[in-house]
C-alpha cells in the first residue's frame, strides 16, 4: 500500500457492544442501564522521519480473555494500512497503563517507549494491586514493561515533555495517576489525542467524569486542559467513543477501521452531524 501522508490516525482495532451507560459516568447517570457501545482504539502520527504509536491496545488473547470484545485485527496489522510497519516505529506513547493500553508491547522492536514517571510507579506499587485497580491492569503486559525499562528503552518523564517540534506529550492524570495525552500539529491542523482523558465526546462536552476515576478534580481539570490543548480550530479525538468512525473519514482501504483525524475534514464536512450527535 502507498504510505499515507503525514497527519494523525486512529485505527479502531476492537469493540465491546454489551455495555451500559452506567459503566461508562461517574455516578448514577439517568438511563444507567441503557446499551452504550464502546471502541477500542490505538492512534498513530506521522510526522516526517516518526512513525509515532500512542497505546498499544490489548492482544486478541485478552479479548478472548475478557469476553464480549469483538477483534477485527492487531495495532500492527492495521498500521500497514498506512503503508507502515511495525518496525518502522519510532516512538511509542503509553497514555497510562490500564490494559487495554498496553499490549503489543514487544511488536515494536526499534520504538522509544515515552511514559509518566508516576504512573509507572503506581502500577508498580502494593496498592495497585487492590480490587478497586486490579482488574484494569495486565501484569505479564507490565512485566515486559519493567524488562523494557531495565533495558533503557523507556523514557520516564514528570510532565510535559516534547516528542519533536510538532508533538507534544501533557500530563493530565484524573483518569489514573499518570494519564498523559497528545497533541500534533499536523497540516491540516491540531489534534488533541485524549486517550482515557476523556473516554466520549459525552464527557468532555458535558463535563462528566468517566465510572473509573483516580482523582475527580483532576478528571474535570483534564477536560479543561483538552480544550486548551487544542484551541479554537483544533479537535480533541476520545478515547472510546464510537462515533469517532462517524466523524473522520477512513484511509482508502480502511474500512472504518483506520481513520484520518483531519480537523479540516470535520470542519468543512461534518460542521452539522456534530452538532446534531452531541449528546
Amino acid at each position: 500500500m502507498t504510505a499515507a501522508p503525514d497527519g494523525a490516525y486512529a485505527l479502531r482495532y476492537a469493540s465491546r457492544t454489551v455495555s451500559t451507560r452506567g459503566e461508562h459516568f461517574y455516578g448514577h447517570p439517568d438511563g444507567c442501564l441503557d446499551d452504550w457501545p464502546i471502541d477500542y482504539f490505538t492512534w498513530v502520527v506521522l510526522d516526517a522521519d516518526r512513525t509515532v504509536v500512542v497505546d498499544t491496545g490489548f492482544t486478541p488473547q485478552t479479548a478472548l480473555e475478557r469476553g464480549d470484545r469483538p477483534y477485527a485485527a492487531t495495532p500492527p496489522q492495521l498500521l500497514e494500512r498506512l503503508g507502515r510497519t511495525a518496525g518502522d516505529v519510532t516512538d511509542v506513547v503509553l497514555t497510562h497503563l490500564h490494559y487495554d493500553h498496553t499490549g503489543h508491547l514487544d511488536a515494536y522492536p526499534g520504538a522509544r517507549i515515552w511514559l509518566q514517571r508516576r504512573e509507572l510507579d503506581f502500577w508498580s506499587s502494593p496498592l495497585a494491586s487492590r480490587p478497586g485497580f486490579a482488574h484494569l491492569r495486565h501484569d505479564a503486559d507490565l512485566a515486559r514493561l519493567a524488562g523494557l525499562v531495565e533495558a533503557g528503552r523507556v523514557e520516564l518523564l514528570d510532565g510535559d515533555a516534547r516528542l519533536s517540534d510538532r508533538i507534544g506529550l501533557h500530563l493530565v492524570g484524573g483518569h489514573t495517576p499518570g494519564m498523559q495525552v497528545v497533541r500534533a500539529a499536523t497540516d491540516d491542523g491540531l489534534v488533541v489525542l485524549a486517550s482515557d482523558a476523556s473516554h466520549f465526546y459525552a464527557n468532555y462536552e458535558n463535563d462528566h467524569p468517566y465510572g473509573v476515576v483516580y482523582h475527580l478534580e483532576d478528571m474535570h481539570l483534564a477536560f479543561d486542559r483538552l480544550r486548551e490543548l487544542a484551541g479554537t480550530d483544533g479537535v480533541v479525538v476520545p478515547g472510546h467513543d464510537p462515533r469517532v468512525a462517524e466523524r473522520f473519514p477512513p484511509v482508502p482501504g480502511g474500512e472504518a477501521l483506520v481513520l484520518h483525524l483531519t480537523p479540516r475534514h470535520l470542519a468543512v464536512n461534518h460542521e452539522g452531524a456534530v452538532h446534531a450527535q452531541q449528546r
